[in-house]
């Protein structure tokens, strides 16, 4: 039996397209915000982005330096001072309109009431469609929640609600998932748990992702590429494509590629803090 070949380390590289259709293009865009008395604070200078159709993408970047405004702007929740934001496109709040997004935040806000099932049908209700019930069943399975159907949020683990969340946010099968800090709150048990579920699930529904993190590890196990922004304003410093082979287990991540790629971001992240 033949030993399987040594994993590469992927390369830190400047920005660049992917090829295929583009699902998220960000060009150029600033974002300034508000703070009273002719002052202003910007969260976000020049930033440039694209993003094809099926790509799993992790924004990384010291506190404070515009991930989650990304995310906003690709979720149409605001707009760019400058620049542009365009998703398939057309502008996001047409995705939004049409029930073509999925986002999961940090905060799983499930509604404390309702059950596991009810919670994941919500979608339908507030898009005014018909509930999908084979769709909610597949996503109950497909999330590893089979059993807990009837379970109120209370009775969940806070992994598990995590997980209700995410099936939540891939009820009406969107084109494009955003999640912002998912795990953030879980301890790293669970979170690596979480991390191989959604992992698993991307690989069944093919969603184009986009995911903040703060955490080096779970950017690099779940994305095909990492970019990374500098310090407030943030713009694209640089990105990583992530070419270890999919599914990422325990060997990927004890591997010295690995822990060497992880070095190098975190010292990427290390200079923006410095700065």
């Amino acid at each position: 039996m033949t030993s399987a070949p040594p994993l590469t380390a992927p390369q830190v590289v400047p920005l660049a397209a992917p090829t295929g259709r583009p699902a998220v293009a960000v060009s150029r865009a600033d974002k300034f915000f508000p703070l009273g008395r002719g002052r202003s604070l910007q969260a976000l200078a020049e930033v440039d982005l694209t993003i094809a159709e099926g790509e799993f993408v992790a924004i990384i970047g010291p506190s404070g330096c515009g991930k989650s405004t990304v995310l906003r702007l690709a979720a149409g929740l605001d707009e760019p001072t400058n620049g542009t934001v365009e998703i398939f496109g057309d502008a996001p709040q047409t995705l939004a309109s049409q029930h073509r997004l999925g986002v999961a935040f940090q905060e799983h806000a499930l509604l404390p009431w309702a059950s596991v099932r009810q919670n994941i049908a919500l979608p339908y209700h507030l898009a005014g469609r018909a509930v999908d019930d084979e769709r909610v069943d597949g996503l109950i399975e497909l999330v590893g929640l089979a059993g807990f159907e009837k379970a109120r949020p209370k009775q969940l683990s806070g992994g598990m609600r995590q997980r209700v969340s995410i099936a939540r946010a891939l009820a009406l099968s969107p084109d494009l998932l955003l999640l912002d800090e998912p795990f953030g709150a879980l301890d790293a048990v669970t979170r690596r748990r979480m991390n191989a579920e959604l992992a698993r699930v991307w690989a069944e529904e093919r969603i184009t992702t986009i995911l903040v993190t703060h955490d080096v590890d779970e950017a690099l196990i779940l994305a095909d590429r990492v970019v990374v922004m500098t310090g407030r304003p943030g713009h694209v410093r640089t990105v990583v494509d992530v070419d270890f082979p999919r599914p990422r287990d325990a060997g990927t991540t004890r591997s010295p590629e690995f822990h060497e790629l992880v070095d190098q971001l975190t010292a990427l992240l290390d200079a923006n803090e410095g700065t």
